[in-house]
């Protein structure tokens, strides 16, 4: 069987080292020189040997007495092989417990019978939700302190219980063990022989993988595109569903269509005509699109994800500064990255308490909200309950991931700049931007129209303005949105894929407002051939440089302090 990922998460001290340490102690994971050092630092220091020490790395987190990183480590029981995630529990490192989390198939809870349920086992309670995870187990250690006494143990329970059950989680196992003697970890003990349940090692072999995610529709978000020889291999993991040679695809946000003809292999024994949830994979495709990192690749008669420059989340806040409205975030999401500005906080949530705040105009560290964003640009995404790679993200300020959270639901595009509109097509274009160079800043800017304008069939358009002057009839061709717009006499009179277009002899410009050095017909088809092949901003800039041009419909003004 696969590997399965799991997290122990829990409030500081309440012993999450020291259960992962003896289990690996008991299951023989570990190399005997580590377990030998540990003994002699110990004896050195005149202290009991602690099993936490053995996955305590820095010298500084044994001096603290608490996980300050993430610690991963592999082991094998005869059923399958497993990877730990020991996250902190301190909280000024919730930061890293949630990258641990995230990658997840299932989480222990753990918490002191002695001390109960804290403020911080809820939070981590709330985090585990937040992020998806739907097996949760809880861990009643140090059941040592408390004599082993099944009443205090019910009590736990009982209030652990009715937290997680407000957050819709229904908890699989609460498991009474002593991490530091090592009752119920690997042995069944005698001093816990009211509860009826499996050891801690029997309850890991007992989860089950998610076999699900195989069978739900494709996703796969692009990582990289590489080019060999006269092949183009689309790169990256397969988030859900399958794919094989021959099935028809679509790539979003975009959509176009295409055809999967090859699975790439570099050995003769690696080569095959099929992938599944969980495998990373090249494919080769029959048409030769300008492919991009980010984009998210389905099956033609799968369901397609939310296409949207506009999203509803929950977001979790970790950042020091606070997230506040207008404020602009970088959003990362599978592979895609895209800048993202908060929009509208519908509320705030206390993520010990649960207590709603429905007028906070901004999150502060450790705050949970509801959060509306608006992306620079259209985004394909999922809601997180249906698909959650594509619908877990992380936000970035500056250099630093300041927050996480999932998509709850797609939020109506919001027309941004100037677009065109038929019944079934809607682009983005920059025409009537204005660009000029600020003779203060040193800096080329680009200005949009002050409203933004939605333009269809039959609507006139302005030909001129500050730093742009273009005929009466030309067309524009939109390569990264495939589409073409015809303009005669000043009216639009086609909004159509790029694929339905025909060269006509008439002026080009691309949607930015540059001219397009092509003559006639053979110059056109190369003109596409050749942007199909570009893979990756080198290309492109090359591409560019070889078709567009300023001077004729686009001029650089020089000026201070512009506005339109």
């Amino acid at each position: 069987m696969s590997e399965l990922k799991i997290v122990f998460v829990g409030h500081v001290d309440h012993g999450k080292s020291t259960i992962i340490g003896r289990l690996l102690y008991e299951t023989h994971s570990l190399p005997q020189g580590i377990i030998n050092k540990v003994q002699r630092i110990a004896d050195e220091t005149g202290k009991n040997f602690e099993y936490a020490y053995l996955l305590d790395a820095f010298a500084e987190e044994r001096q603290q007495g608490i996980t300050i990183d993430m610690t991963q480590i592999q082991f094998s029981t005869e059923k399958r092989d497993y990877l730990i995630i020991d996250a902190p529990g301190h909280k000024e490192f919730l930061k890293n417990m949630i990258s641990g989390a995230a990658n997840a198939n299932a989480a222990f809870l753990v918490i002191d019978a002695a001390a109960g349920v804290q403020e911080q086992s809820r939070r981590h309670a709330y985090l585990l939700s937040l992020l998806g995870i739907s097996k949760i187990y809880v861990i009643v250690n140090k059941m040592d302190l408390v004599n082993y006494s099944e009443k205090r143990f019910n009590e736990v329970v009982n209030e652990m219980k009715k937290f997680l059950e407000s957050l819709n989680v229904k908890p699989k196992e609460f498991i009474p063990i002593s991490g530091f003697i090592g009752d119920n970890v690997t042995i069944k003990s005698e001093k816990l022989s009211w509860y009826n349940g499996e050891t801690l090692i029997k309850t890991l072999d007992l989860i089950e993988n998610d076999e699900n995610i195989k069978n739900q529709s494709l996703r796969l978000p692009i990582q990289d595109v590489y080019k060999f020889d006269d092949r183009r291999i689309i790169a990256g993991r397969i988030e859900s569903g399958n794919l094989k040679i021959g099935d028809k695809i679509k790539i979003y946000p975009e959509g176009r269509e295409t055809k999967i003809i090859e699975i790439a292999y570099w050995l003769e024994k690696d080569k095959k005509n099929k992938a599944i949830a969980g495998e990373s994979v090249g494919i080769i495709v029959e048409d030769e699109f300008f492919n991009k990192r980010g984009e998210i690749i389905t099956k033609i008669d799968d369901k397609s994800p939310n296409i949207s420059n506009r999203l509803r989340a929950s977001v979790f806040w970790l950042g020091k500064n606070p997230l506040t409205i207008g404020k602009k975030y970088k959003l990362k999401l599978a592979t895609s990255e895209i800048e993202a500005e908060v929009e509208k906080i519908l509320r705030v949530v206390d993520a010990s308490s649960l207590e709603s705040n429905n007028s906070a105009q901004k999150l502060k560290i450790n705050d949970i909200g509801e959060i509306i964003f608006k992306l620079k640009k259209k985004l394909a995404f999922d809601n997180f309950g249906e698909y959650q790679a594509t619908g877990r993200f992380v936000l970035v300020e500056g250099y630093d991931v300041s927050g996480g959270g999932i998509i709850l639901s797609n939020e109506l595009s919001i027309i941004n700049g100037t677009t065109f509109q038929n019944e079934n097509l809607i682009v983005n274009a920059e025409i009537f931007d204005e660009f000029y160079y600020d003779v203060e800043k040193r800096q080329i800017t680009q200005v949009s129209e002050t409203e933004n304008k939605n333009y269809k069939i039959g609507d006139k358009i302005p030909t001129s303005g500050f730093s742009f002057d273009y005929p009466a009839d030309f067309d524009i061709i939109i390569l990264n949105e495939s589409a073409a717009i015809s303009i005669r006499e000043e009216k639009i009179t086609k909004i159509i894929k790029l694929d339905e277009y025909e060269y006509k002899k008439i002026p080009l410009i691309n949607g930015r407002g540059f001219g397009i050095k092509v003559n006639n017909e053979e110059q056109f088809n190369e003109f596409i051939s050749e942007y199909k092949a570009v893979t990756n901003a080198n290309e492109l800039a090359k591409f560019s440089n070889k078709y567009f041009f300023l001077n004729q419909y686009r001029e650089l003004k020089f000026y201070f302090d512009y506005v339109i």
